[in-house]
């Protein structure tokens, strides 16, 4: 129909579907065991404060979106 458009129809598809990972890691996240509790994820308790760091977790987080960007892009 409108062959012009149809680069940004797959753009709005993989942002679709990024979208719904996030939702339903969102919605889920706290019934994933390792996710935010990986060791090397930096916690720091005081009597009135708390850090924390989840530095593996992102890392892992970040390859394992790279890879799925680098599946797409293939």
């Amino acid at each position: 129909m409108f062959p012009e458009l149809q680069p940004f129809g797959k753009i709005l598809i993989v942002v679709g579907i990024f979208i719904i990972i996030i939702g339903v890691i969102l919605l889920f996240g706290d019934k994933i065991p390792f996710l935010g509790k990986l060791p090397g994820d930096i916690i720091v308790k005081k009597k009135n404060f708390t850090f924390y760091f989840p530095i593996v977790t992102s890392i892992l987080l970040s390859l394992v979106i790279s890879f799925i960007i680098y599946l797409f892009k293939k």
